[in-house]
């Protein structure tokens, strides 16, 4: 085993921190405010070649490896998780599901702008009646011969209104259940694809999450993503390597806590002493790194493996798992620790409270989780 990142991850994890620092924070507090979309500073992230981190320059791509892909999301995350789930969703759901299972025909047409960070993209599974149970798609593609006329509703999709290029799994064959369907590449501006109001919500506010409605879209065959009716393999597949990325999101708000903890602990005196010194604070923060630290090799093994072609579903949903509720569990701490001043916005830390909640919710629940680790585990 080799604890040493490569001189290429650090230099790459240095300048995701940078940017974090440099284009991020500064307006991060008014961009949760107001939920407004980080469209400058994605534009950057795409310049970097954060958007296509792990697709081949062949396509647009920089040709990382996953483990530069976890670095990237931790350091993003800390500071703007609203920011880094467009990078998450971009590189994890759809440039990797493009180019693993894409025709060279979509490749070209849709993959190298996604890459590239020209467009950005969005993934389409979730419905109001369908959001752990994904076999349950009411969205429908009826085939029309050359091509498929799309009717449905989608919920809760991350870069609703931003994207440009939207996979969407609809059913096709309701007789052959999830095996009846498809994967389809629809895109902003097709006649009868309409866009919902932004959710209001808890976290990631930057984020823009809508509903997408679908009426009589005329979708090309060409389209489709792989052969018909391998739509539900495709998209858990792609949340495979989704979860990853979200591991690593939640590891990045759990470490951006952790760290105003410290940096607040050495400077708020109390009882004629930093809070540092109080063993109470000390404790909390020990705990703290050590559960960080565990969620971190776990986000790095799952990512080894990946970049090594060996299985990561189990390895996935452990640090999909353990990352996110740490998340959950740091930044309560961290409130704590700021008292008073951690329950107002300019302190950051009530943000990365609201925000490490998603982690545990989207691309597959810790329930979820625990239902994919039992089964490998009892293989």
């Amino acid at each position: 085993m080799h604890f040493e990142f490569t001189e290429e991850q650090l230099m790459i994890r240095q300048a995701a921190r940078d940017f974090a620092q440099a284009e991020l924070k500064p307006g991060v507090i008014e961009r949760d405010e107001h939920q407004k979309f980080p469209a400058e500073q994605v534009k950057k992230l795409g310049e970097l070649g954060f958007l296509g981190m792990m697709v081949s320059p062949q396509y647009g791509g920089s040709g990382m490896d996953a483990i530069s892909y976890v670095l990237v999301m931790e350091e993003l995350s800390k500071v703007d998780a609203s920011a880094s789930v467009v990078v998450s969703v971009n590189n994890s759901l759809v440039c990797y599901g493009l180019e693993k299972y894409g025709s060279e025909a979509q490749k070209q047409k849709y993959l190298i702008p996604l890459a590239k960070g020209e467009v950005i993209g969005a993934f389409c599974l979730s419905e109001p009646e369908a959001g752990s149970d994904a076999t349950s798609q009411r969205t429908t593609a009826i085939d029309m011969g050359d091509h498929y006329l799309v009717n449905g509703t989608k919920n809760w999709i991350t870069n609703g209104n931003s994207a440009s290029t939207y996979i969407v799994m609809a059913q096709t064959d309701a007789a052959k259940k999830h095996h009846g369907i498809n994967a389809l590449i629809i895109e902003k501006g097709m006649e009868g694809f309409t866009i919902g109001p932004k959710e209001n919500k808890m976290g990631i506010r930057g984020s823009d999450t809508h509903s997408l409605m679908f009426t009589d879209v005329k979708v090309p065959k060409e389209n489709r993503i792989g052969d018909e009716g391998f739509g539900f393999k495709f998209a858990m597949s792609t949340l495979e390597g989704g979860r990853i990325g979200i591991a690593a999101q939640a590891l990045g708000i759990a470490a951006g806590a952790h760290e105003l903890a410290v940096q607040y602990a050495k400077e708020r005196k109390a009882f004629g002493k930093t809070i540092a010194d109080l063993q109470a604070i000390q404790f909390k923060l020990a705990d703290m790194a050590t559960e960080i630290e565990a969620a971190r090799l776990l986000c790095l093994k799952a990512a080894w493996l990946k970049d090594h072609g060996k299985s990561y579903t189990q390895a996935g949903s452990m640090a999909k798992l353990f990352a996110s509720e740490v998340a959950m569990r740091t930044t309560v701490e961290a409130v704590q620790i700021h008292g008073g001043y951690g329950f107002v916005k300019e302190y950051h830390v009530e943000r990365l409270m609201r925000d490490a909640k998603i982690t545990q919710i989207y691309e597959g629940t810790s329930e979820i989780q625990r239902i994919v680790i039992s089964r490998e585990v009892l293989k």
